[in-house]
């Protein structure tokens, strides 16, 4: 029965689950070009997260004294098999899904069909359904377990040996009537310390600031090649939550410095219609000097069909383009739409990348994936309760999208998004529902409780009722995709 449950739950979690909180996006951009090599991202993506997954039920099976018939990567007719030992390991050809086989398990769907071959007797002693309740509870927890282990892992490597991307200690814009601006901060002035304590990059000025809880602080800044010492006094004010919710945060109301200069134009939008190229600088819009990149891109978004006239610097020239932003309208967590307008550009971000060192890395790993599993459970939560929309809810072709774009951007970005989506299948295949490992553990529970097991027929109850929902689930999660695909579709049942 356990073993039926963990197949199943492989497939419909990986299909409709793993991407619930990969909400919105242009799945019709993946048909224009590179739809192959999103699939392969995807595949090589969930593969990875589908045998970190079994390899964990297998390692504990193992260790607790269970034996193992077949560890099966994918459904279907079988590509090829071996066996070693008491195990005959496969590799089939329907690849969103795997499957652990122990002994003392009924023999279902393709193990009834293909039974595994030349199988040793099978040793009461190493029957998973023998063993203690906490065993069990253990061998089926590894599989979720695995996959948070494993984004772990990658982040403490990416944080190690690549480092995360930081900005320069400049300030950027200053809020008008702020702490910043009521202490003389200005535009391209540099922090070189904190309380006397050096800074490197933005993110520890952000860090001083929620510490200080309101105590003011005392900056060291570097203005047209001079140092001056300036104290400065958070203030609370108000700032949104991932979710888009009002909430309160420390600030001293200054930006970090990002230079007017394009980074990436995108092909068919207006800036590339309009000429402008890699490594423009913008100095003017309408006649108004541009200084950071916050104030573009803030004219711009809005400013949507209204034709602009930017003045930009290309190799030591100026010219004036003229570009008319096309309107488009973003959807927040909540579902919330606001209309934008967008010329098709990018920043050229001027950042660095610092390194941790091993034991500051592994610490960095976990903390970081502490803080995904929390935003994780707390989507979940809000998707249940109706906070979230439903249809920020995606299925295979929105991870396959994700997936691609991750991978194009390099191998950091991809490593994030698995690291990611690991931590998205283990929550989701610990929720309490039948079919899953969660519905297990939940099993379990009652179990401990009773002091005896509930009967197989309302276990089966509630695994069929369980397969309904999560076949339910995918079915909705790929029509959310097809309504981004073909947006069409969404409409005809608005």
């Amino acid at each position: 029965m356990a073993n039926r449950v963990r197949r199943a739950s492989r497939v419909l979690t990986l299909a409709a689950g793993g991407g619930v909180l990969l909400a919105d996006g242009s799945i019709g951009s993946m048909l224009l070009g590179g739809a192959f090599d999103y699939v392969v991202s995807a595949v090589v993506a969930l593969g990875a997260l589908i045998f970190i997954h079994e390899l964990g039920h297998f390692l504990v099976a193992k260790g607790m004294g269970v034996g193992v018939e077949r560890f099966s990567l994918g459904f279907g007719p079988r590509i090829f098999s071996f066996r070693r030992g008491e195990t005959e390991y496969c590799v089939s050809i329907v690849p969103l899904g795997g499957y652990v086989k122990m002994m003392g398990e009924e023999a279902t769907g393709e193990d009834a069909i293909h039974p595994p071959t030349d199988a040793p007797p099978m040793d009461p002693a190493k029957s998973f359904s023998t063993k203690p309740l906490w065993a069990r509870a253990l061998i089926v927890f590894a599989g979720p377990g695995m996959n948070l282990v494993l984004a772990a892992v990658i982040f403490s490597v990416v944080f190690a040996v690549v480092g995360v991307p930081v900005l320069e200690p400049t300030i950027g814009r200053v809020t008008a009537d702020s702490s910043a601006a009521q202490a003389g901060l200005r535009a391209r002035d540099q922090v070189v310390a904190i309380d006397g304590k050096p800074v490197e990059h933005w993110g520890e000025i952000e860090e001083a600031v929620t510490r200080a809880n309101g105590r003011p602080l005392a900056l060291t800044i570097v203005r047209d090649g001079a140092r001056q010492d300036v104290t400065v006094t958070p203030r609370k004010v108000e700032a949104k939550t991932p979710f888009n919710e009002k909430t309160e945060a420390w600030s001293i109301g200054a930006r970090p410095y990002l230079p007017p200069v394009v980074g990436e134009v995108r092909p068919g939008m207006p800036a590339a219609e309009a000429g402008l190229q890699p490594r423009d600088r913008v100095v003017a819009l309408n006649g108004a000097p541009i200084e950071t990149w916050d104030e573009l891109a803030e004219m711009i978004s809005t400013r949507a069909n209204q034709t602009l006239t930017l003045r930009v610097e290309r190799s030591g020239s100026r010219m004036d383009l003229t570009v008319t932003p096309r309107l488009e309208v973003e959807r927040d967590a909540l579902g919330n739409e606001t209309p934008v307008g967008r010329i098709g550009i990018a920043t050229a971000t001027s950042q660095t990348f610092k390194r941790s060192d091993p034991l500051t890395a592994a610490a960095r790993g976990v903390a970081r994936t502490w803080d995904v599993t929390a935003i994780t459970v707390l989507s979940i939560w809000k998707l249940a309760t109706g906070t979230i929309p439903a249809s920020n809810i995606g299925g295979p072709l929105q991870i396959s999208m994700v997936a691609g774009q991750q991978a194009q951007q390099g191998l950091v970005s991809y490593a994030f998004f698995v690291a990611l989506i690991s931590v998205n299948l283990a929550i989701l295949n610990l929720l309490p529902v039948p079919m899953l490992d969660g519905g297990h553990l939940l099993f379990f529970a009652i179990e401990a409780v009773l002091g005896r097991p509930l009967s197989l027929r309302k276990r089966e109850i509630a695994q069929q009722i369980g397969l309904a929902l999560l076949l339910l689930l995918m079915v909705f999660a790929l029509f959310n995709d097809l309504t981004r695909l073909l947006p069409p579709v969404g409409k005809i049942f608005r």
